[in-house]
């Protein structure tokens, strides 16, 4: 019997020896002893910690999440009183038994194949490329115009906070005073770091691999989790006294305009501000404007809306709310007392019943998000250094997380290292400026360095009494190109931005716009993937891709677009109907989106654009999936997809085509990815749309797909799995479009496109005949009984010649060209006057 025993107990030790073996080697512990430890998370970077009285911290940190890391090579050696640890990127040395980290007995240098560093304990960075902030607020620009900004004075320019990346090479994060989890099996909460005086370092080395530099610190901090789908449609928000029937004949002029729309976010007059009733923070639906919540929020489902309602949560509970007794009586308070329930982030049992008793009753009614529009104090009553910001983001994120199947998504402000696994951010109230403007490109590529690359601005900008239209078109064409797309404005008559009530040009440009943003929703959603796999955000700065390019870190306001789009924005008014725009091009070559110009890279170029030409280059060749002008939400998953094929290039590109539920949590491991490619040899073009690959939930079996080829010529011939197929060419576009049969997503789809011999200009050809028809259009009002004589006339109407008469491009394009290049005279035999003359090279931006 002892026998057995003793060998069932040598069996559990044996057990757990290898349990605890299995737990080193993930963890990656590559040396401990009494008082340090060193773990190598990856070939990048190490955790240091020193630990005076031998207890080393094993709880999660704010910060640090994560304490299994993937397997790494590394060497060790421990000869000659120094431990040394050796990886691919560089090597740190300690001297054995020599107490804290120090500049005496702590080194690391970089590896012979990286940028060289050799760093020390108290060493400081020259090159540190910025991170972002808690909050636009007040700002015109970069400059504080308020006085009730908590953390900015009014005249201060704003200071970025350091990001993880720096043109060293190298990163030190110091995590010695930060808090931890307490791991508790209900809901994980708040703990202080025992006060030991410990050591708790994170150093990455990635030379001027900035990519590899995000990633590593996702395996430490934790990955960005990707929102809904819903998220990368067009946002409506205001600051107004809405009423139920307005917000209806607000949704009834979204369609009646055909403007897509996916989220509606009710501001703070959704409930109670009257004194004794409610204030800024109020908790209590206003059923003066609202009779039936539960009925508006249903209403908005059937329309295909998700809604968002504004919080101030930080003058707590009240004793008029309609909850209160039911959560006085749950926090042991007497409900007769009528005392004010104080809102305390970091009391969990306060936070637990908030839910319980306020917010899962709405949610269940049908609220799917928060706005938590936190702006009162900075750090929590009872935790010192707790982030009131950072801890309301985790706790509300983290109980829809535990309590919800569709996935969790806040709207917030930043609260600091840790925050990117709580998007989407609230930039704040920005004042209506073209400064304001300028400034938001780089702020937001700039938040990428810390991985939030998830900032939500007021398009068109908060705090001011008129908008000029011009500005706000600007405003809202970056948006389209920004993480989150949603406009947003103080209380004001004078700040109207829906499309509708500008006039006709202006409205038909926001319009296209928005549209344009759900045109582009399948590339911007796999790139949003790739956020959540690598760690890149959908707005990087050109230094990720181009690191040795001066260029990428003097134009700060450029940025990629995800792997394929790189967008210069226009941020100034236009002088003579253009904005001139100064951008860098990288080697290559690059497609102008809406002048269809393709140019080379490696150089600076400075084009004009209209106001209804934005400055976005696609890469020359580039394969990229796109939704049709129909889609007006981004409920669906069988959406009919436009593969569209950018000319120029050499060679094949690729694109991998990512797909999934949409809205369920299940997404790490429930996707699906379609390899897209396209190449071109001589008159013949190769689409492959292959086969899909992976599952999720409710995924269709077929969809409809189409092939779109841009600055095409006609085709000789046209087919789908070598059967013949159908298509069309679009005039009004220069392109080629071809309908592929509805075949089921498991099977390959090989396009073949044959042309003839015959050749056409298309370079610039779509941006300079929409020029000239439209100015041809302008010209009949500054001379009402101009008859175009035929060379003049068919210039305006080359589209229209080419979708009819789609055999005579070659001959059509030609004859455009020729008269385009000679133009001056054109318009003389045409007998325009002088005036006109000049107007109209103008306003065509010939020369």
């Amino acid at each position: 019997m002892k026998k057995k025993l003793l060998l069932s107990l040598l069996c559990i030790l044996q057990s757990f020896l290898f349990a605890l073996q299995a737990q080193n080697t993930q963890r990656n512990i590559a040396y401990t002893d009494d008082n340090v430890r060193f773990t190598v998370i990856s070939d990048g970077t190490l955790r240091l910690e020193y630990a005076p009285d031998g207890k080393f911290v094993d709880d999660r940190s704010h910060i640090a999440i994560n304490r299994l890391y993937p397997q790494t090579d590394y060497k060790l050696k421990t000869r000659g009183g120094w431990v040394e640890i050796t990886t691919s990127k560089m090597k740190m040395r300690y001297k054995k038994n020599s107490g804290q980290f120090t500049d005496k007995n702590l080194i690391i240098t970089a590896a012979k194949e990286m940028l060289p560093f050799s760093w020390k304990p108290g060493m400081q960075q020259k090159g540190n490329l910025k991170g972002t902030y808690r909050t636009l607020d007040g700002m015109d620009g970069d400059t504080q115009t308020q006085t009730w900004v908590a953390d900015t004075k009014k005249g201060d320019k704003l200071k970025l906070e350091d990001g993880l990346l720096a043109t060293d090479g190298w990163t030190f994060i110091d995590d010695s005073q930060g808090l931890l989890f307490d791991d508790d099996k209900d809901w994980d909460w708040v703990k202080e770091r025992p006060a030991n005086g410990g050591q708790d370092w994170y150093f990455m080395a990635y030379g001027h691999d900035y990519k590899a530099a995000l990633k590593d610190y996702t395996l430490f901090a934790g990955k960005v989790p990707l929102p809904p789908r819903y998220a990368f449609g067009y946002w409506w928000s205001r600051y107004w006294l809405y009423s139920d029937k307005e917000f209806r004949n607000l949704i009834d002029n979204f369609h009646t305009y055909q403007i897509p729309l996916d989220v509606l976010v009710v501001d703070m007059d959704w409930h109670y501000t009257e004194q004794g009733k409610g204030g800024w923070t109020g908790w209590t639906w206003n059923r003066d404007l609202f009779p039936d919540p539960k009925g508006f929020l249903g209403y908005l489902k059937q329309n295909d809306v998700k809604i968002t309602l504004n919080l101030h949560p930080a003058d707590g509970v009240a004793s008029y709310e309609e909850k209160y007794p039911g959560l006085a009586k749950d926090m042991g308070v007497d409900p007769q007392s009528k005392q004010t329930i104080p809102w305390i982030n970091s009391d969990k049992k306060f936070i637990k019943n908030m839910f319980k008793n306020v917010l899962t009753p709405m949610e269940k009614d049908g609220v799917d998000f928060w706005w938590l529009d936190w702006q009162q104090g900075i750090y929590d009553p009872k935790v010192k250094n707790l982030s009131n910001t950072w801890w309301i983001n985790y706790a509300f994120f983290s109980q829809m997380e535990k309590n919800r199947d569709t996935r969790p998504m806040l709207y917030h402000r930043w609260g600091g290292l840790g925050n990117h696994r709580y998007q989407v951010g609230f930039s704040g109230d920005a004042v209506v400026s073209w400064k304001s403007l300028d400034f938001q490109p780089y702020f937001n590529s700039t938040a990428s360095n810390v991985l939030y690359g998830y900032w939500s601005h007021d398009l068109g900008g908060h705090i001011g009494e008129s908008i000029d239209p011009e500005m706000y078109t600007r405003w809202l064409q970056f948006g389209a190109l920004s993480p989150i797309m949603r406009t947003h404005s103080q209380k004001s008559a004078g700040l109207n931005k829906e499309p509708w009530v500008f006039n006709k040009e202006y409205c038909d440009i926001l319009r296209k716009t928005i549209r344009q943003r759900y045109e582009m929703a399948p590339y911007i959603y796999t790139m949003a993937r790739k956020g959540y796999d690598e760690g890149l955000s959908l707005c990087r700065p050109m230094y990720y891709d181009y690191p040795e390019s001066k260029e990428a870190y003097e134009f700060r306001s450029e940025y990629m677009f995800g792997d394929d789009i790189l967008v210069a924005p226009a941020t100034a008014p236009a002088k003579d109907g253009y904005v001139q725009v100064r951008a860098w091009l990288p080697e290559g070559e690059w497609y102008e989106m809406h002048t269809g110009t393709l140019l080379k890279g490696g150089q600076v170029v400075e084009r004009p654009f209209a106001i209804d030409e934005y400055p976005i280059y696609v890469k020359a060749g580039a394969v990229l999936p796109m939704y049709t002008s129909k889609v007006m939400n981004l409920n669906g998953n069988d959406e009919e997809v436009v593969i569209t094929v950018f000319p120029g290039g050499n060679g094949t590109s690729s694109f991998s085509f990512y797909e999934d539920n949409g809205n369920d949590k299940n997404y790490a491991s429930e996707y699906a990815v379609t390899k897209l490619a396209a190449s071109r040899q001589g008159q013949e073009q190769t689409i492959v749309i292959g086969k899909r690959e992976g599952q999720y939930q409710n995924m269709p079996a077929s969809r409809s797909f189409k092939v779109k080829v841009l600055s095409s010529l006609v085709p000789q011939s046209v087919t789908v799995n070598g059967q013949p197929a159908k298509y069309e060419y679009l005039g009004e576009e220069f392109a080629l479009s071809v309908d592929l049969p509805v075949l089921s997503c498991d099977q390959e789809k090989v396009i073949k496109i044959v042309y003839p011999a015959e050749t056409a200009d298309m370079n610039g050809l779509l941006g300079a005949s929409r020029r000239v028809a439209k100015s041809m259009e302008q010209l009949k009002y500054r001379d009402s009984y101009i008859c175009f004589k035929e060379e003049f006339g068919k210039m305006g109407s080359l589209s229209e010649a080419i979708t009819y008469s789609p055999e005579k491009i070659s001959s059509l394009v030609s004859d455009f060209w020729k008269s385009y290049h000679e133009f001056p005279e054109v318009l003389k035999r045409q007998g325009v006057n002088d005036d006109n003359k000049a107007w109209f090279l103008q306003s065509i931006c010939w020369k």
